[in-house]
């Protein structure tokens, strides 16, 4: 035992009270010896008392003598954390691509803080800081990961399967915080609803194919227009149909005639390729002989113009002398003729001294040198 009442003294071993700070008890609740513990009911009595001795009032008892001063040297805190909370609530920061919208007493100021730090009076200012410069997607239809889209029915009584998105911005950050609630729900529900609107207005494979572009922008000005009637605040950017496909049931067999629509684009540019090469080869041709025809024109007009001009020609010196150029002509004649026969005529008066057995013929014949070796 820690301590002992064997001294008679009932004191703790070398005098003094107890380890509790208090002196043993006896068993009739005395000074006397004993070996029963503190009591806890007292210990926490004067725990109780110590912590109402420091706050204000002294827990809504009469102040002791030394509550006086726990209680000055509390309010310098409690002053202090109540100027912390309150700079904690007034001082506000815009990040770089928010906008701050401050509210007096509820009421909209009309100015806008631009990012950095900020300094509203709270409570009586508040403050919104919607993200101006950042630009929004709403994915319709599905995401990345899906494998279908929203069904739609076209103009032409067939479904497609779309998936797009859109693309949007805080336009007007009043309008946009206190016009509409959820925006970007009502920038998902007006979408699909004006591409509903849409797709039932067009044939489904002008919709898949050429007509997408046009669809996009007819959707994005409708939008853009009835988001503006609710004076949402918000301006749409983009629309892009990332997908428009017949529904999963029934793609294998779109597959098939689109395939089909392939190969017969393929016969039809096969067949005017052919068209283009045959048209060319006759083209080229009839151009071949058109200007073999014109060149012949051409020989025939400046061998007529030669002709006409000797023939002027020959004229003038006739009229100039009529009887020498008669006889040149004659002679000119002659030579043509006779140069191409093999008959020697001799003149009637000059036949003298030609022997009848003379071989005339061969006389018109040109001679052949038998020598191989060249001139000697």
């Amino acid at each position: 035992m820690p301590w002992s009442n064997q001294s008679g003294g009932g004191g703790w071993k070398g005098g003094g009270n107890g380890p509790w700070g208090q002196p043993p008890r006896g068993p009739q609740g005395g000074g006397g010896g004993g070996n029963e513990p503190p009591d806890l009911e007292e210990l926490l009595r004067r725990g109780q008392d110590k912590i109402r001795r420091l706050l204000p009032g002294g827990g809504g008892g009469r102040p002791g003598p030394g509550e006086s001063t726990g209680i000055l040297t509390a309010l310098p805190l409690i002053a202090v954390a109540a100027v912390g909370f309150w700079l904690y609530q007034s001082i506000y920061v815009v990040q770089p691509d928010e906008v701050g919208v401050e509210l007096l007493f509820g009421k909209v100021k009309p100015e806008l803080n631009e990012p950095g730090i900020h300094f509203a009076f709270w409570p009586i200012e508040q403050v919104e800081t919607p993200a101006f410069r950042k630009e929004n997607q709403e994915v319709i239809g599905g995401g990345p990961a899906s494998g279908t889209g929203s069904i739609m029915l076209s103009g032409d009584q067939n479904l497609v399967s779309v998936e797009f998105s859109v693309l949007w911005k805080i336009d007007d950050p009043i309008k946009y915080l206190f016009q509409v609630n959820n925006q970007p729900d009502i920038v998902r529900k007006v979408s699909e609803s004006v591409m509903r609107e849409v797709v039932g207005r067009t044939r489904a494979d002008e919709f898949r194919t050429t007509g997408r572009e046009a669809a996009q922008l007819q959707v994005q000005e409708i939008v853009q227009r009835t988001l503006d009637s609710y004076d949402a605040g918000v301006r749409i950017n983009t629309i892009n149909i990332t997908r428009a496909d017949p529904p999963p049931e029934v793609q294998d067999a779109f597959g098939e005639v689109q395939r089909a629509q392939q190969d017969q684009d393929k016969f039809k540019q096969d067949a005017q390729a052919y068209a283009n090469k045959r048209l060319g080869d006759a083209r080229g041709e009839a151009s071949q002989v058109r200007e073999a025809a014109l060149g012949y024109r051409d020989q025939v007009i400046a061998e007529a113009t030669g002709g006409a001009q000797r023939f002027t020609s020959v004229y003038q010196e006739y009229v100039k002398a009529p009887e020498i150029t008669r006889e040149r002509i004659y002679l000119e004649t002659m030579e043509g003729v006779l140069a191409k026969t093999n008959k020697v005529l001799l003149d009637s008066g000059s036949t003298q001294g030609v022997l009848p057995y003379l071989p005339l013929p061969e006389i018109g014949r040109p001679t052949t040198s038998t020598s191989t070796g060249g001139a000697q």
